[in-house]
């Protein structure tokens, strides 16, 4: 992955976990996570290093600290037992990085379709979307900042064009 710059950060290996599940099973996933439940549609929840992005009515994407996998996995399948769901690791799948500063929605803007105005795209607001022809989720984590995660095999595209944004949005007058 790139150097981080000013505006762009890559983010540590994580343990990242697709869970489906109906809402008993995922107030139980977030028992588990030590999370309180969102209650609201795509919406992420964080507490510490730990976070579950609310990408369906029964999707979350789980997030942890790498380190914290093997205890993460044991503590859902306890807390899970009895609930029908789907647990899979795709710790490997993608990785993240961070948009920091007054233009990161501008950079994200020019090759996602979604309005990324504060008043619409709120702090904690989350979802899966395209960057040009790429899948990603995005996650704001504040005003000035977005967690994105993105397929490894499509990360050199989403970088490259990012940087080459950058480079426009520098060149303007």
């Amino acid at each position: 992955m790139a150097d981080a710059t000013a505006w762009l950060h890559p983010l540590p290996g994580a343990t990242r976990l697709s869970f489906c599940g109906d809402e008993a099973a995922q107030d139980a996933a977030a028992a588990a996570l030590g999370l309180p439940s969102s209650a609201m549609p795509c919406r992420a929840v964080s507490v510490g290093g730990r976070a579950s992005l609310w990408l369906g009515p029964e999707e979350r994407l789980l997030l942890a600290p790498l380190n914290e996998r093997a205890q993460l996995l044991a503590s859902l399948e306890a807390g899970l037992a009895g609930h029908a769901h789907s647990l899979v690791d795709i710790s490997q799948r993608q990785l993240a990085f961070e948009l920091r500063g007054p233009n990161a929605s501008l950079l994200l803007n020019a090759q996602c379709p979604l309005d990324l105005a504060l008043e619409a795209f709120p702090v904690d607001m989350c979802t899966r979307t395209v960057y040009a022809k790429s899948e990603i989720v995005l996650w704001r984590t504040a005003a000035d900042r977005f967690h994105v995660e993105v397929w490894r095999s499509f990360s050199d595209y989403v970088l490259t064009l990012l940087h080459a944004v950058a480079r426009e949005l520098s060149a303007r007058p």
